[in-house]
C-alpha cells in the first residue's frame, strides 16, 4: 500500500509531505474504528518483548525523535506496531527552526538530508499534549533540547526546565547534545561540560535519562564522553544522531549542508554501536538509530550489542511496514 503513496508524498516538498502524514496519523489515532484498523494491519506478528532501563517494551523496535516533534500523533503512531515512541526535540520555548528550505531528500540513496535546527512549539505545549490517557503498553520517551539562543554555559538550565515538565509525563527522556544543526551543541560531548551538565542535572532526575550521541567523534571524544556518562550513571544512550560527514552520494542533493541520514549512515552507525559497548563492557545500555532501514540492518545493530532499535529515515522510504518486518511478520 505504501509503495503506491510513496510516488504522490514523494512529489511534495519533504516538510509538506511530512506534516500532511501527521496530520492523517493524528486524525486516526482520534477515530476508534480507524485506529483499531490500522492496528489490525500493522501489529506485529510475533511478541519479543525487552526489559531495560527498568521499563517492559512489547518490542525492540521504536520511532526516533525528530518525526514527530510536538507530540501531534501519538496515538496514530502508537498504531504503527512500534514498542516505544520518542517524541521532541522539544526546546523550552517555541521557536521555529531554521529558514525553509531545509529538509532534502536523497532518493538514489535513500537518505535524507536535514538543517531543521528543532522547531519546535515549546515546552508547554507538548507537555499539555501529553496529560491525560495514553495508548496501551506504549512506551514514551521524550527527547530535550536547548533554545538556539541559551548559551552553552546555561544549557543544564534549559534540561532542568523541562525535566521538571516531563518527569511526570514520559517514561524515559533524552538530552539531546548531538544534533549538528544548532550552533555548538555537539561541544557539549566535551568532558568538562558534559560534565557540569549532568552535574547540574542529576537532583532532577526522577525517570531514566539517555543521552544521545554524534557518530562522528573520533576515539578520543567518545572515550571521553563515555567515561563522562558511567561517571554520571547515565541509563543509556543513542546511537546516533545525523552525520555531517559525506560518504559517497549518487543524489545531487548531498551537497546540501545539514546532518544526513538514512542508508549511508548505518555503517558509521554500526560501529559507533560497537565501539560503545566494547568501551563500556555492555554496562551503557544502547539504543541504535541511523541507518535501519531493513530487518538485516536492525539484527546488525542488535549484533553490534544494541538492545533496542530507532527508526526514522526508513519509516520514509519503505512506511510503516518496516515495523513489521524488522520483528519477522513479513
Amino acid at each position: 500500500m505504501y509503495a503506491r503513496l510513496r510516488p504522490w508524498l514523494f512529489r511534495l516538498d519533504p516538510e509538506r509531505a511530512h506534516a500532511a502524514t501527521l496530520r492523517l496519523l493524528q486524525l486516526v489515532g482520534a477515530l476508534p474504528p480507524l485506529a483499531a484498523m490500522l492496528r489490525k494491519f500493522y501489529a506485529p506478528a510475533t511478541s519479543s518483548p525487552v526489559t531495560l532501563f527498568g521499563l517492559k517494551f512489547t518490542n525492540p523496535v521504536g520511532l526516533a525523535a525528530g518525526y514527530d516533534k510536538d507530540g501531534l500523533a501519538l496515538r496514530g503512531l502508537a498504531c504503527l506496531g512500534f514498542g516505544h515512541v520518542e517524541i521532541g526535540t522539544v526546546t523550552p520555548r517555541p521557536q521555529p527552526g531554521n529558514p525553509r528550505p531545509r529538509v532534502f531528500r536523497l532518493v538514489r540513496d535513500q537518505a535524507l538530508i536535514n538543517r531543521l535546527g528543532f522547531p519546535s512549539r515549546g515546552a508547554d505545549f507538548v507537555a499539555a499534549r501529553l496529560r491525560g490517557s495514553r495508548p496501551k503498553d506504549l512506551i514514551l520517551g521524550v527527547n530535550l533540547g536547548i533554545n538556539k539562543d541559551t548559551n552553552l554555559e546555561r544549557a543544564a538550565d534549559d534540561y532542568k526546565i523541562m525535566m521538571q515538565s516531563f518527569s511526570s509525563l514520559a517514561d524515559y527522556l533524552t538530552i539531546n547534545i548531538s544534533s549538528p544543526n544548532t550552533p555548538g551543541l555537539r561541544l557539549l560531548h566535551q568532558g568538562r561540560l558534559l560534565s557540569d551538565v549532568l552535574g547540574e542535572i542529576s537532583p532532577y532526575k526522577t525517570t531514566p535519562l539517555l543521552v544521545k550521541l554524534s557518530p562522528d567523534l573520533s576515539d578520543a571524544q567518545l572515550n571521553e564522553t563515555l567515561d563522562t556518562l558511567l561517571q554520571h550513571k547515565v541509563d543509556g544512550v543513542i546511537a546516533t544522531n545525523t552525520t555531517l560527514s559525506r560518504p559517497a552520494l549518487a543524489d545531487p542533493a548531498g551537497k546540501e549542508a545539514g546532518g544526513l541520514s538514512g542508508a549511508p549512515l548505518a555503517t558509521l552507525s554500526r560501529r559507533l554501536v560497537g565501539r560503545i559497548y566494547t568501551r563500556t563492557q555492555g554496562l551503557l545500555p544502547i539504543v541504535a538509530a541511523g541507518g535501519i532501514l531493513s530487518r538485516q540492518d536492525a539484527d546488525a545493530a542488535i549484533n553490534a550489542g544494541a538492545s533496542l532499535v530507532q527508526i526514522y529515515t526508513g519509516l520514509v522510504y519503505r512506511g510503516p511496514g518496516l515495523v513489521r518486518e524488522i520483528l519477522g511478520g513479513d
